[in-house]
């Protein structure tokens, strides 16, 4: 068993956060900053734009339960990576598609997959995920954390959440803990 982290961006972490915490493999997801040069960033400052940092999770994982390849497809399902520093009504660079890899496997794992996903023209337009070395990471609030989990009743969770975790569930529930 080795335990391994990597870090995703793919629009609000809220959403990416829900969707990992349920895999089996997964340790924790947690929502964080990533990719910008404030140290210690609030929210109110990643929400501006100006910080540069990306909303991301940093996901810890069994690789002996689920494979970084695993994780990267279905972080790939529950976003879409061909838009630029958007994900739906979330626009800025905060909401980009980034990998921060924590390891050389980690990028050659997502270049490979990211070749295999053009060649299969998954979507019309080209990926434009970033795949970058882990920088700094920063826990965000504690109120973003679990966020899903504790406020599945507001609309946002409803609208939003819950048909992504649908999707993810129907497809991959082979890969869902118990």
């Amino acid at each position: 068993m080795a335990i391994e982290t990597i870090t995703l961006g793919g629009g609000c972490f809220w959403c990416l956060e829900a969707a990992f915490t349920d895999i089996n493999g997964v340790e924790s997801a947690v929502s964080g900053y990533a990719g910008g040069a404030t140290e210690q960033p609030t929210y109110q400052q990643v929400c501006s734009g100006d910080t540069g940092h990306a909303e991301v999770i940093q996901v810890r994982f069994d690789d002996s339960l689920i494979d970084v390849r695993t994780l990267l497809e279905l972080f790939f399902a529950i976003h879409d990576p061909t838009t630029l520093n958007r994900q739906g009504a979330d626009v800025g660079t905060q909401y980009r598609s980034v990998i921060f890899y924590h390891n050389e496997q980690q990028k050659r794992a997502a270049e490979s997959l990211m070749a295999d996903l053009e060649v299969e023209r998954v979507w019309s337009d080209p990926i434009v995920t970033e795949l970058q070395p882990a920088p700094a990471f920063y826990p965000a609030e504690d109120y973003h954390q679990n966020y899903y989990n504790q406020n599945s009743a507001r609309p946002y969770c409803q609208s939003v959440i819950s048909p992504k975790l649908a999707k993810l569930r129907a497809q991959y529930s082979r890969l869902l803990k118990g």
